[in-house]
């Protein structure tokens, strides 16, 4: 019997960002998940209410739903140490340096863990002669990935496979974002691990009917990606990937639960970014793994929330 430290749960959903659909669907889930176990819940959504806004009288400890900008790269998570009411998931550190790509890889680099090649450029430093000495410079050969450096879901990411399109694309994408992430692209298998307070519950393999794992094939049943629980690695890489994933959830000082994506080519892992506010949908993956480890919809949810504190 789980003993319960709080008893009036906020469930933080929706916002601003890109991700709101998806945050609203986790949050439902988490809020129906809570509810099951006796928790008294409420939901708050910042797009409507400022932060400031919520009784810490009323709230011993949130659960925070975020996805996206503004949920999970630090500033929500600000909020709530201001007002001193325990949270899940990472802190205001470990999230913001996991939101950002740049960040992450210099940190995974610097603790050995394999990452692709990679280089950043800012919309004041982009122009066609840049990018392509850049990319002579850094040997970074064809298809590369574009990505925005503090998006998730795969949003505005690209796979870029001569120059006339990486000088067209990178155009479109500077419209919108002021830095962005040119990175090798890697092949073979898609593996992502999930971690929940430096347990790690196993590894899945996804593939994709799409180009890769991209928003489409990530949250909608059309796009029919495969699952394949546990990962189809040998005993010692399966094992590998896990102590990689504890790993870096532990590099970058994070909290509660964490899912991290690897690519499996030519015998090495690479890792390719990890996620602190892992989707907690129907087609997420972190229930899917606790559920293959023996863990409840029901019971991941709870073990998250009895993790909750401040100063993370």
């Amino acid at each position: 019997m789980i003993k319960r430290k709080f008893k009036n749960i906020l469930v933080v959903v929706g916002g601003n960002s890109g991700e709101r659909e998806i945050s609203l669907a986790s949050g439902k889930a988490c809020t129906k998940a809570l509810k099951k176990k006796k928790y008294k819940v409420s939901i708050f959504d910042p797009k409507f209410k400022n932060f400031n806004l919520i009784n810490k009288h009323k709230t011993d400890a949130i659960f925070n739903a975020l996805h996206g900008k503004g949920g999970e790269d630090g500033i929500a998570q600000s909020y709530f140490e201001y007002l001193k009411i325990p949270y899940t998931h990472s802190g205001v550190v470990s999230s913001y340096n996991a939101m950002n790509k740049i960040i992450s890889k210099d940190l995974f680099n610097k603790s050995k863990i394999l990452t692709p090649k990679y280089f950043s450029l800012s919309k004041k430093e982009h122009n066609n002669k840049n990018l392509k000495e850049l990319i002579i410079k850094k040997k970074i050969s064809f298809p590369l990935v574009i990505k925005p450096i503090n998006e998730g879901s795969s949003l505005g990411v690209k796979i870029i496979k001569d120059f006339k399109s990486l000088y067209r694309t990178s155009k479109f994408l500077f419209r919108k974002y002021n830095q962005l992430m040119f990175e090798k692209y890697i092949g073979g298998q898609e593996i992502q691990v999930a971690v929940i307070n430096n347990n790690v519950l196993g590894a899945i393999e996804l593939v994709p009917k799409r180009k890769f794992y991209d928003y489409k094939a990530k949250y909608t049943k059309a796009a029919k990606t495969k699952h394949i629980m546990p990962a189809r690695l040998s005993r010692k890489n399966y094992s590998k990937v896990l102590k990689l994933a504890k790993k870096a959830h532990q590099v970058l000082g994070c909290r509660g639960v964490t899912r991290t994506d690897f690519k499996f080519y030519k015998n090495k892992f690479y890792i390719l970014e990890l996620n602190t506010q892992p989707g907690m949908t129907s087609l997420s993956l972190v229930p899917e793994i606790a559920q293959h480890s023996g863990i409840t919809f029901e019971d991941l949810v709870e073990k998250i929330l009895l993790d909750a504190s401040i100063n993370r």
